[in-house]
């Protein structure tokens, strides 16, 4: 089938992009929600349907994957929270569907694919957009184990990091900017302590993906186009000798579960050593609505 890919920068939709394509599909699109940027605290907006942390970076995506990108600006609130979802004016689910049934226009896609794990409620509102615009769901990691996915996504080269934490055991300072293998062993161990979701699916953290093997570009957060490893801004103190390239943001200063995330100052792209094989188009642009 030909697909778009529902991106919010993370891990779960990267790695659901590769099992789409392992399966024989034709990724020929991206499509993304993103907050109003002229919205206060827009960069940690109160959805509960879509990651906006790190969405000035999604951008890069277009020409790093070499893929057309359609974003829409999240215009409603979360109003209908049932169990069931119905169609309602305002909701930020008809911000998706009108995103997707453009993209649907386009592209001629015949399928999505969505990141989603654990959440009925994100499931249940998915399938009814995709039934109303007649889109087969592609949800790949859909109720898997999360250690096995976990595990997966880091053997599979997916070079994502920690750009928000949310939970007890998690600390700013100390796991902001980790990548994914370097937290595997500690997430474990949170998990086993205090229930904590490995992959983040009860809101405990959220990645960006820098890079990964559909990737022809990798993203680099770094001010200094010499310098190829992350670099970090930390209650404004250099790590290294490294430039600023982003910052902490402190959402809420909880004594136990603090809530932070990184807010990226200077990305840039980089040709990969290898480039991956195309993903079946090369042209790019960005669609924003």
């Amino acid at each position: 089938m030909r697909v778009v890919a529902l991106i919010s920068g993370g891990k779960d939709s990267c790695y659901n992009m590769m099992q789409c394509i392992a399966a024989g599909h034709q990724i020929v699109a991206l499509a993304n929600l993103r907050p109003d940027e002229n919205q206060v605290g827009s960069d940690e907006l109160d959805s509960y349907m879509y990651q906006t942390v790190g969405h000035q970076a999604i951008d890069l995506y277009a020409e790093a994957m070499a893929l057309p990108l359609y974003r829409r600006t999240i215009r409603g609130r979360s109003l209908d929270i049932g169990q069931v979802y119905t169609k309602c004016e305002g909701d930020e689910v008809e911000d998706l569907y009108e995103l997707l049934k453009l993209v649907k226009e386009k592209e001629e896609v015949d399928g999505i694919s969505v990141g989603a794990i654990l959440s009925d409620y994100q499931h249940t509102r998915v399938q009814n957009v995709c039934k109303r615009l007649n889109l087969q769901l592609l949800a790949y990691l859909w109720q898997r184990n999360q250690e096995d996915l976990l595990r997966e996504m880091i053997a599979s080269n997916i070079q994502a990091v920690i750009i928000k934490v949310a939970a007890l055991g998690l600390d700013p300072d100390k796991h902001l900017g980790k990548t994914l293998d370097e937290m595997e062993p500690y997430l474990l161990e949170l998990s086993k302590k205090y229930g904590v979701h490995v992959c983040g699916e009860g809101g405990e953290y959220e990645t960006f993906t820098l890079d990964c093997p559909l990737f022809k570009k990798k993203i680099i957060v770094s001010s200094d186009e010499k310098n190829y490893s992350l670099a970090f801004k930390r209650r404004g103190q250099f790590l290294g000798n490294y430039r600023d390239s982003s910052e902490v943001v402190v959402h809420s200063a909880d004594a136990f579960a603090p809530v932070a995330y990184l807010r990226f100052l200077e990305l840039h792209l980089e040709d990969k050593v290898s480039p991956e094989p195309d993903n079946y188009k090369t042209s790019t642009y960005i669609h924003n609505f």
